[in-house]
């Protein structure tokens, strides 16, 4: 039997990173509520007292950036001087400037706004198409931070990290190896205390018991504390976490982030297609895990190549898969957009806790919609 480990991570809302990427999201919602045709790139960096907004925007309509900043910190926590950041004390500068004309060229007539390669994937192994060290992580970072805004203890503070490693037995989810929480907390409050509520609070509710063995390592504050977070402990910068945001590391990643960028940008429109895709393959029963790669050109709709990887689960061929998508899909990002209807306000939802493998309205790159159709016109290939 062949056994291996692997390991993914997820952070709260409240992590500075995730910070600047719901800021940057936030802006592009706002622009979105009032102009669905405005191009935004918007970048965030959050430090010791100040919020610093950069990027393009060409819109035709007016947002109050500091008060959308502001907004989006209250709702993740940071609210008292205590906490080493809050949203009323805190500066907030902007250097905001319009979409260069040269890549309005490409953009305008249709073509991809960049150029690169994103990456989507799908696998049986969870309920939500998803690898399980990802889900595990997300699931724990975002009950660390329901126990906070709960207030089942009285001494959580917004920032927080979570860790999983599962063991793999021929490929086969099998059991978890660790299991890691580090839970930004006020002072004076014992690591006794804290790990015993993290274990019964976070892990106990939302790791399923089958998994856990004698074996399984858990770690709570393994440095002993973590007083000292948020912008105050680390400067955080959108599109940091791009890997907790995909897929925890499993497949490979093109680099682009998605946080601040509007669907023409192919880095986040084209990354949602990919996993709406591989994810449809997957329920279709065609393959039991899927990576596809998207790659485009500025200024060109088409993509200008398509790589399908069933990691040898697959039941036709991994280029009949090809042949499929381009039979089936339009991956232009006109087409992406329309498939996916993205020039609505869904993007802030996206920011924390993974953009792939959710439920609810707006995230249409999840549904399964198109499994009938895939079945279909797998029979014929």
């Amino acid at each position: 039997m062949r056994r291996h480990l692997f390991t993914s991570e997820s952070v709260t809302e409240g992590h500075p990173d995730k910070m600047a990427d719901q800021i940057s999201d936030a802006i592009l919602d706002a622009i979105y509520e009032k102009d669905p045709n405005g191009r935004v790139a918007c970048e965030t960096v959050v430090t010791t007292g100040i919020a610093f907004v950069a990027g393009e925007i060409t819109t035709s309509c007016y947002i109050e950036i500091p008060q959308i900043v502001r907004e989006t910190i209250r709702n993740i926590g940071y609210v008292e001087p205590e906490h080493g950041f809050a949203y009323r004390t805190c500066g907030v500068a902007t250097a905001i400037q319009a979409q260069s004309p040269d890549i309005a060229l490409g953009v305008d007539r249709g073509g991809a706004g960049d150029q690169g390669m994103m990456f989507g994937y799908a696998t049986n192994e969870t309920p939500e198409f998803m690898p399980l060290p990802i889900m595990l992580a997300h699931h724990l970072s975002k009950r660390l931070a329901e126990v906070r805004k709960q207030r089942l203890v009285d001494y959580l503070r917004p920032d927080g990290k979570t860790q999983v490693t599962v063991e793999y037995h021929d490929g086969h989810a099998a059991r978890l190896e660790a299991v890691v929480v580090s839970a930004h907390h006020k002072a004076g409050v014992s690591l006794a205390k804290i790990r015993s509520d993290m274990k019964r609070l976070v892990m106990e509710p939302v790791v399923p018991k089958h998994w856990l063995d004698r074996r399984t390592k858990v770690f709570v504050n393994p440095t002993g504390r973590f007083e000292v977070g948020g912008p105050m402990g680390d400067t955080g910068l959108t599109g940091r976490k791009i890997i907790m945001d995909t897929y925890g590391g499993i497949i490979g990643h093109g680099g682009g982030a998605f946080s601040g960028k509007d669907p023409t940008k192919v880095d986040r429109s084209a990354a949602y297609m990919a996993r709406y895709v591989a994810k449809n393959l997957v329920a279709a029963g065609v393959a039991e895990k899927c990576e596809i790669q998207l790659a485009y050109a500025i200024g060109v709709a088409e993509p200008v190549s398509i790589m399908v990887n069933t990691h040898g689960t697959g039941r036709l061929s991994d280029q009949s898969l090809v042949k499929l998508i381009r039979e089936l899909f339009d991956l232009t990002p006109a087409g992406i957009i329309r498939t996916l209807k993205l020039r609505r306000p869904i993007y802030l939802k996206t920011a924390a806790y993974g953009h792939f493998g959710r439920d609810g309205n707006g995230f249409t790159w999840e549904e399964l919609d198109r499994v009938d159709e895939i079945k279909r016109a797998a029979r014929h290939h």
